[in-house]
């Protein structure tokens, strides 16, 4: 049986009954492994060798004590790992690249590092859709607001969104007249010196943003449609959308089909693709959400399947 590191978030924060890295944690259980659970700040380097400090813990489903830690917190070389699971939400900081510095020794040490750390440097959750233009609507990246102005023109209606950040924050919806337009763009670009994707706005996403989960470059066959709240053009479930799990569609298995082979080369192995309609609007490679609910709502075992999938490789 292997030994699990899991790079996450506060535990205590989480929402079990939902949340991803807990579903797959939990399963990892189940299959007879033992977690070690640590924070990105608990990562280090001592004499050339990576380090985290470290807790066993247990998982508990279905119960309000969910976790207990089995052990004190203790120094270990991430190379005493198997495998080390990086799950720290965003924002996609400084620190989170100081992070995957210290796996990507571990990986060349020969710990097996999901997402692998290159790759999550190298492929921004949002700019990563550039790669594949053939999927994608009209978008830009840019820190010129006149840039901008002249995209809005163009499409009459747009998105703002920081390129660091999740679930729904700082996203803006502007349209060709919106006096707000300088002042958003002011905000989330800190004032013109950081680029901001600019997309055109998709009505389609009163249907669902929907979350489709790539394993080793396949798509689960059922996506999470996240549904806007009344009065919200957001779908994240953060800012109050809910969700709905479909089928997939011919042309999101078309998407699938184009980004999957890059997603493999790079070591991505666990990713969430975000389709709008028939356009691809973000890749999710720091940990991808929405397993839970479609495990729990189509009868389906994502996380095993993640598991036999990371054996197979």
């Amino acid at each position: 049986m292997a030994k699990i590191g899991v790079v996450m978030d506060p535990i205590e924060t989480i929402k079990a009954a939902k949340d991803t890295t807990f579903g797959l944690m939990l399963e990892a259980q189940k299959q007879g492994n033992t977690l070690y659970y640590t924070q990105q700040k608990d990562l280090s380097t001592h004499d050339s060798l990576p380090y985290a400090r470290f807790r066993r813990i247990r998982l508990y489903e279905d119960s309000k004590e969910f976790f207990e830690y089995q052990s004190a917190p203790m120094m270990l070389p991430l190379s005493d790992m198997d495998i080390i699971l990086m799950r720290k939400d965003p924002p996609f900081d400084l620190n989170y690249i100081y992070a995957t510095y210290f796996l990507e020794k571990a990986q060349h040490l020969g710990v097996t590092v999901i997402n692998a750390p290159q790759a999550i440097r190298d492929a921004n959750e949002k700019v990563f859709i550039q790669w594949f233009p053939q999927c994608c609507t009209a978008t830009i990246v840019t820190s010129d607001l006149n840039f901008i102005q002249s995209f809005l023109q163009a499409q009459d209606c747009i998105v703002l969104k920081p390129l660091h950040a999740m679930g729904g924050t700082d996203v803006f919806k502007i349209t060709r007249d919106d006096p707000n337009l300088e002042a958003v763009f002011l905000k989330i670009s800190a004032n013109g010196q950081t680029p901001i994707m600019a997309q055109k706005f998709l009505p389609e996403v009163a249907e669902g943003d929907k979350r489709i989960l790539m394993i080793h470059g396949e798509p689960i066959p059922y996506a999470l449609a996240r549904i806007p709240a009344a009065g919200e053009f957001r779908a994240n479930l953060a800012v109050g959308g809910h969700g709905k799990p479909v089928e997939l569609s011919k042309h999101d298995r078309w998407i699938c089909q184009q980004v999957g082979p890059t997603l493999r080369d790079k070591g991505l192995f666990f990713v969430g693709l975000d389709v709008i309609g028939d356009s691809l609007t973000e890749i999710n490679v720091t940990s991808p959400t929405c397993m839970r609910e479609i495990e729990r709502e189509c009868g389906i075992n994502i996380a095993a399947a993640f598991f036999r999938a990371l054996e197979a490789i």
